[in-house]
């Protein structure tokens, strides 16, 4: 279960998570002085150059005898270095810098690259440094370790508890997880009171199922209290 950090200004990652530092696209024609790239050279034209001396080239560089390319950041040896330069080549990598781009190419690269392939201020982070940032967040509902937290196993007995009562929101968490459903924050009172009957409920079940969902009520709860507060839609994961 978690929560659209993103719907609040609140969130201490929001602006590191919106500040898109560079995307991958699959052709960077257009964009190739602010796209990324490594320099080159076939293992072809690295044996026309080194000759007799390719053993030496191979353990000065520290290479396996099975390289199939050659890439210069990995060449060690600056004499060695010197003479692949004039045959090296561009091999771009489909990253391209967003700082590097004018304003109009940053929108137009936003539109064509997968919100999947894009890199944030927020994936340059450290985990120590993103978990710092969870803790002081006011959105962080777990324990402070962040707004993310499991449900339960796939097969957990908890919606067919809720079907059996009438209770649509935790009813539905399986299905809600497979559509990717995102609830919006109107949704997150019913859950309060779905929690609040299930709770009433669970006694009924058993003592295992008490101890085994207990803890889970507490974290709905506690996500539904979150998207009241701040107005952000939950989901499940």
């Amino acid at each position: 279960m978690a929560i659209c950090e993103l719907d609040s200004d609140k969130s201490s990652c929001k602006a590191a998570k919106t500040n898109v530092l560079k995307v991958n696209i699959k052709n960077v024609a257009g964009y190739e002085p602010c796209a990324e790239f490594d320099l080159i050279v076939p293992v072809e034209e690295a044996k026309k150059i080194f000759a007799s001396d390719w053993e030496g080239f191979l353990k000065r560089n520290r290479f396996d005898a099975e390289i199939e390319v050659i890439y210069m950041e990995k060449v060690k040896n600056d004499g060695d270095v010197a003479k692949l330069t004039p045959v090296a080549k561009k091999n771009y990598t489909g990253w391209v810098v967003m700082d590097k781009a004018s304003p109009e190419q940053r929108a137009k690269l936003l539109q064509i690259a997968d919100p999947d392939e894009r890199m944030t201020g927020w994936e340059m982070l450290s985990f120590d440094e993103m978990g710092e940032t969870c803790k002081k967040c006011e959105l962080s509902w777990d324990e402070g370790r962040g707004c993310i937290g499991t449900f339960g196993p796939e097969n957990s007995g908890l919606p067919d508890i809720a079907r059996k009562n009438g209770l649509s929101i935790v009813a539905s968490i399986p299905d809600a997880v497979k559509q990717k459903t995102k609830f919006k924050v109107e949704d997150a009172p019913r859950l309060l009171e779905e929690v609040k009957v299930l709770r009433e409920k669970l006694p009924a079940e058993g003592k295992m199922a008490v101890r085994r969902y207990s803890g889970v009520l507490d974290r709905l709860e506690k996500t539904a209290n979150i998207s009241v507060k701040y107005g952000v839609r939950f989901y499940f994961i």
